[in-house]
């Protein structure tokens, strides 16, 4: 029941909050060194979108954005199911890491 309690709580926070389309400062290790984007970057944005419903947007901000989401969603669970949707979204992300850095967007 509190996990159930927390998952709500979260997500009330994420749609309630308001957040910018484009960030004022980068916190980005990897962009303020490289000038690319990191596999992460822009999954903030695309959480707050997410919990709003707002699917698109949030695909444009990362298109991991859905998978990261249910990942940070099954650390609310007991389940053997948790594992492999992590391991499954560690190669995700490694694999798109790798080709957000060698093909940055236009």
């Amino acid at each position: 029941m509190t996990r159930a309690a927390a998952v709500l709580v979260l997500l009330a926070c994420l749609w309630y909050f308001p957040l910018p389309a484009e960030p004022t400062f980068r916190v980005c290790g990897f962009h303020w060194l490289t000038g690319r984007n990191c596999p992460f970057c822009g999954l903030t944005r695309a959480f707050f979108a997410l919990a709003k419903g707002h699917w698109g947007e949030a695909v444009g901000f990362n298109a991991l954005s859905p998978l990261a989401f249910l990942m940070c969603l099954t650390l609310f669970w007991k389940s053997p199911v948790r594992g492999r949707v992590w391991a499954s979204g560690l190669a995700a992300f490694g694999i798109y890491g790798v080709v957000r850095i060698l093909i940055p967007s236009a």
